[in-house]
């Protein structure tokens, strides 16, 4: 998660992110190099210097470990309307300990039509995708009412 992350550094800065714990601490230390200019006070001459930025130092919000209640609390978002796309890549060569509340997550985000990546190739095609920057893109939002009226 966290080589993804930084490979698509500039376009994930652009957003807020929740992330489970363990995992938002993580991407709150990915730092990036780059090239700064100092001018010289003296003969007024620049000179490069490498300058390391933490690009996710204030736009990722860590919630509990994902064990620990922190997958169950990105359902709760998900149900509250509060995410737009959820990024959780699964190791499927283990039983995860939390298995139930990652199938929360996988039906919560079916459900409310969240666009949803378990795996890298996934993922590049969600945040490669025109509709991500689309102004005019609107979710479609899915409708409960005749679900809840059926009585």
């Amino acid at each position: 998660m966290i080589e993804w992350v930084t490979f698509n550094v500039k376009e994930l800065s652009k957003h807020n992110l929740f992330a489970t714990g363990t995992t938002g601490k993580l991407i709150k230390q990915i730092k990036i190099l780059s090239d700064s200019f100092i001018k010289d006070s003296e003969n007024g001459d620049y000179t490069a210097v490498n300058v390391y930025e933490f690009p996710f130092k204030e736009n990722v919000t860590c919630l509990l470990s994902g064990p620990c209640g922190g997958d169950a609390q990105i359902s709760a978002m998900i149900a509250e309307g509060k995410i737009d796309a959820l990024i959780f890549f699964c190791d499927n060569l283990i039983i995860q300990g939390h298995q139930n509340d990652v199938s929360a997550l996988v039906r919560l985000s079916s459900l409310y039509n969240i666009a949803f990546a378990t795996n890298r190739t996934t993922a590049d095609m969600i945040i490669s995708s025109p509709l991500l920057k689309d102004e005019n893109y609107i979710m479609k939002k899915p409708d409960f009412s005749g679900y809840l009226n059926r009585m």
